[in-house]
């Protein structure tokens, strides 16, 4: 059976069945999972499983996230020109979903042993999945318009996506080194761990297909321009410019220490098995309790100065913990929590203070162009959360890393030693205090937004938190 042609209706109002709700943030099962397990173990699993050399590993991880900045774009169209009778998105949340699963186990499948085609394997298959999930995510970020028109539902709708997601980044991110210990470690315990959260990607992907089966399919939006017209609108916003510098910057610090976890727990808290899984829990769960109390910094101190707070806190932490060598392990795990308070504070501001820039956009020009912003803004943060593992990859190579393709990591000299502690402590805290100095630029207060359009009442209120919403749906940085 055909669907309607575009253009013959508009998302449906009132109040959708709590199902849809529920179904619709299964998907960040799979979203939570593909942004958080490769970016932690990746890149341990190439030096110390497969034996390659820390420099090479750094170009496998960076280039097929990097591939997601250009994929995303085209999944986007593409989507957008679909006519099914599932609607315009379901059939890629089942397809694209069931896909990134299946790729997903092939990345740590390891059909080749540890030879010398071990490494481009890997990149292929990472090269493949991370296009499965340009096809699977797109599509899942743009289906909330089109499932309902009605405002305070669609913030119902991501109240239970966002929930899920926070679920699904603790779970995938703690579970996982667990899983791949017990299976054995090595190759083995990698497959195992490989087909678990396979298991968690096609659980969320099926959940979200079958979950809006009864929500209205709607009819897509009219498809975003080009990169190249994305970069030139975002030219003329010098607030959104400045914002969206400092965020990929502090992203790739961010990155840096995930992928540092399973390094640091190995020489330098020197427990490779519960380490990483007590690491991970530490920073990303403070994270998910002290957001509220981040809320009342802003609404008492203002936006900008809550970002340079919260940013100063994470980088603070992040260089004491330099002192990890001689600090017993409860020191080291604290550090780590007020790390992540730091982290939390980062995200509540950066994704407050977005949609700020949007609606000071669309206040100036009188164009709603919310999709360019976000667009761009998810593809800066893609190219950031790639860039960390790449940065700490080259740290390793530089340091004098020693591979192993035993499944566990070789004896290490010193100097790798040290660059793993500076890699997982100073280079983050260096990346993310200094990008707020590109804040600079950023002068948008209550005052400038309501002096950019004195008559729009309050649409660019609604206009600011529907982009929050928007992008927080695409989210998947722990």
């Amino acid at each position: 059976m055909d669907a309607p042609p575009a253009g013959t209706g508009s998302p449906a109002g009132g109040v959708l069945p709590r199902r849809v709700h529920a179904g619709y943030a299964l998907g960040s099962l799979a979203t939570g999972a593909f942004g958080t397990v490769p970016g932690l173990l990746l890149l341990p699993y190439l030096t110390d499983t497969l034996g390659v050399a820390a420099g090479v590993a750094a170009l496998l991880v960076l280039l097929p996230k990097a591939w997601d900045v250009l994929v995303n774009p085209v999944a986007g169209r593409i989507s957008d020109r679909t006519r099914s009778r599932w609607g315009p998105r379901r059939p890629y949340l089942l397809g694209a979903g069931i896909a990134l699963g299946v790729l997903f186990a092939a990345i740590f499948a390891a059909p080749f042993g540890t030879g010398a085609a071990a490494g481009p394997y890997v990149a292929l298959a990472f090269l493949a999945t991370a296009t499965a999930f340009a096809f699977f995510q797109v599509p899942y970020v743009a289906m909330p318009a089109e499932l309902t028109g009605d405002y305070a539902e669609r913030t119902r709708l991501m109240t239970w996506r966002i929930a899920v997601l926070a679920l699904a980044i603790l779970v995938s991110g703690a579970v996982a080194p667990l899983v791949r210990d017990a299976g054995g470690g090595g190759l083995a315990g990698h497959r195992w761990m490989g087909v678990f959260v396979a298991g968690l990607i096609v659980l969320g992907a099926v959940g979200a297909f079958l979950g809006t089966r009864s929500a209205p399919a709607g009819t897509a939006a009219e498809s975003e321009p080009t990169l190249r017209a994305q970069l030139a609108v975002a030219g003329r916003n010098r607030a959104f410019r400045a914002l969206l510098v400092c965020f990929v910057i502090q992203s790739a610090g961010v990155a840096t220490i995930l992928a540092g976890v399973d390094y640091f727990a190995t020489q330098i808290l020197r427990d490779p098995e519960g380490g990483p899984t007590v690491l991970f829990v530490c920073f990303v769960g403070p994270a998910l309790l002290v957001m509220p109390l981040w809320n009342r910094v802003g609404r008492r101190f203002g936006k900008l100065a809550g970002l340079v707070a919260a940013s100063l806190i994470f980088a603070a932490g992040a260089l004491a913990l330099v002192a990890a060598p001689v600090l017993p392990a409860v020191g080291i795990y604290l550090l780590v929590a007020l790390i992540g308070v730091g982290y939390a504070g980062q995200q509540v501001f950066a994704l407050a203070m977005l949609p700020d820039c949007i609606a000071y956009d669309e206040a100036r020009t009188g164009r709603r162009q919310a999709g360019v912003f976000t667009g761009l803004w998810t593809a800066g943060e893609t190219f950031g959360l790639a860039l960390g593992p790449g940065i700490f990859g080259l740290v390793l190579q530089f340091s004098g890393y020693v591979p192993s393709d035993t499944g566990a990591a070789a004896a290490q000299p010193d100097s790798a030693r040290l660059g793993i502690l500076l890699g997982f402590t100073v280079l983050p805290a260096l990346l993310v205090a200094a990008a707020t100095l590109l804040l600079r630029p950023y002068d948008l207060t209550p005052a400038a937004l309501a002096a950019a359009a004195p008559d729009s009442g309050d649409r660019g209120v609604v206009l600011a938190t529907e982009a929050a919403h928007h992008y927080r749906e695409g989210t998947t940085t722990p």
